[in-house]
């Protein structure tokens, strides 16, 4: 890869809350942003020099995109084709290999597994004819689609044959996966910055506390023993090494049974939710470190500065008449930093922003989170 310096032209599909901060951080760095996305009030739209407002298959505007020096993504469900045909113009990162491993499950596991690392114990799902009595050792389970599942979508709990069945038909028999339930007792994430010359660096892995399926809290640094912490640092390095990827890449794990086994969950080939606490937190966020990595450049210092825990505000806080919560309780908090995303329409389970606090402790900055996002229930 060659280095990309500004005021050279930055391309990102995809124009939600990532892209917004990608773009925003982009700018800071002096570089120009085109954004593609067919909402017209795509929040990334408020910062790019660009907007291109159409499909993400749009080949008229894929070609415009392709002018730029670099290109990115902003989540994993675009087509990995339409990267691979942006690669032979420009200088793409993520590679749509990459992308398409981990845009589909099944494929997905079987990268985890080719480098050497444990996932929760599954079986493939790909027709009617194959639930049978050989399937009885994964349950209770998880049965979660193949592709386009994220924040709980796709995923339904599965305690008996006849359930697995009936929730089979439900997704109209696309191709699934069945996991286990494991004896779960923390989830964990790490994410990896990997440069073309295979220069890497990692954060301090988030501990995740989910609810409903979407997250909710993420704490660094994570409340587990340092030995664990290590080797969660070391698969996901493991991992990103396996995928010769470049990029931001966040590596989910859980943690299981008494011994603390670590069990890789999913990857995601972006910056991810449970890294916001970066822009407050880090030396450097994870958003110039997408930037760094697309344009040839090493990852930046991932130090933590601060203990801190990242929260969610989902469209769930806004009253019926459409009216936003009361910010007061987190922007009067001198160490409490609000982002919130400009996204027109909140709605339940929707993530409308974030806010991050920073403590001299993890669990001081994890109950102080806690008070000031009930606080923000209350108003």
């Amino acid at each position: 890869m060659k280095n990309i310096y500004p005021p050279a032209k930055l391309g990102i599909l995809g124009g939600g809350q990532l892209g917004s901060m990608f773009t925003l951080a982009a700018k800071t760095m002096g570089y120009q942003v085109v954004v593609l996305d067919p909402d017209v009030v795509a929040p990334a739209a408020r910062f790019a020099d660009v907007h291109l407002c159409a499909p993400f298959d749009n080949q008229a505007e894929l070609f415009q995109l392709a002018q730029c020096s670099a290109v990115t993504t902003e989540f994993e469900n675009v087509s990995a084709q339409a990267m691979l045909d942006l690669a032979k113009q420009a200088q793409v990162s993520p590679s749509g290999a990459s992308v398409a491993i981990a845009q589909n499950r099944i494929l997905e596991k079987s990268w985890i597994r080719r480098a050497g690392l444990e996932t929760v114990p599954y079986r493939e799902i790909n027709g009617v004819q194959g639930i049978d009595a050989h399937l009885l050792p994964y349950l209770p389970g998880i049965l979660k689609t193949a592709t386009l599942g994220y924040d709980g979508k796709g995923q339904t709990r599965i305690s008996a044959l006849e359930e697995l069945s009936e929730a089979f038909s439900r997704v109209n028999h696309v191709p699934c996966v069945l996991e286990k339930l494991v004896d779960l007792r923390a989830e964990v994430s790490v994410i990896v910055c990997r440069s073309g010359g295979g220069q890497v660096a990692a954060y301090d892995p988030a501990e995740n506390h989910h609810e409903n399926g979407i997250l909710a809290y993420s704490i660094v640094p994570a409340r587990l023993p340092g030995t664990l912490l290590a080797q969660a640092k070391q698969i996901a390095l493991k991992l990103a090494d396996a995928l010769d990827y470049v990029g931001v890449l966040a590596v989910e794990m859980f943690v299981v049974g008494d011994d603390g086994r670590l069990l890789v969950n999913e990857i995601a080939p972006r910056p991810h939710n449970s890294g916001h606490h970066t822009i407050d937190a880090c030396a450097a966020s994870q958003f110039q470190q997408q930037v760094r990595l697309m344009c040839g450049l090493p990852p930046a210092d991932t130090r933590l500065l601060s203990a801190c825990c990242m929260a969610n505000i989902l469209g769930d806080l806004w009253r019926a008449d459409g009216s936003e919560p009361d910010w007061s309780a987190v922007l009067e908090h001198p160490r409490a930093h609000l982002h919130l995303y400009g996204k027109a329409e909140p709605r339940p389970g929707r993530k409308m922003g974030h806010f991050t606090v920073l403590a001299d402790t993890a669990d001081e900055a994890y109950q102080t989170a806690r008070e000031l996002h009930r606080r923000l229930q209350a108003k």
